[in-house]
């Protein structure tokens, strides 16, 4: 990490570049597509991401290709998930280029807090997107779990 002095001149040429707006572009979608996951809403967890999507995920199948592919992962999750659980960013970090740009964030999922089907999962998820057409679309997701 740098000092606060060498953060904020990455900061101030990030903004002068335009890609501080990118990055609050992609953040800004992520916390979307968790919104969408929230209350169960295909479109909108679908809207973002490019059909050609790759997702690495913990349950199998653990790679999915293709939108379609995708959006049938979300029918398992949607098993155990009720629109009133949790799915929650707790940390999120973009990094954005021009046309390139990936984030990493900490989440949580799982049932209401203490309730008797409660279920809290702390996972990681990484996604890296492309820019297409002046849009960023979600290219990568990997949802992943630390090992006991």
């Amino acid at each position: 990490m740098g000092t606060d002095d060498e953060k904020g001149s990455v900061a101030m040429a990030r903004e002068a570049d335009g890609v501080s707006e990118d990055t609050e572009a992609i953040r800004m979608l992520i916390e979307r597509w968790a919104q969408a996951v929230c209350e169960h809403d295909y479109r909108g967890i679908l809207v973002d991401h490019d059909p050609d999507i790759v997702m690495f995920d913990v349950p199998p199948p653990m790679r999915s290709r293709g939108i379609d592919a995708y959006r049938r992962t979300w029918d398992l999750f949607f098993t155990v998930h009720r629109p009133s659980d949790a799915f929650d960013i707790l940390e999120i970090e973009v990094t954005a280029g021009r046309d390139v740009a990936f984030a990493v964030a900490m989440m949580r999922c799982g049932g209401p807090s203490g309730g008797r089907d409660s279920y809290p999962l702390d996972f990681r998820l990484t996604v890296g997107l492309r820019k297409v057409g002046g849009r960023w679309r979600v290219v990568h997701e990997h949802h992943s779990v630390p090992a006991n």
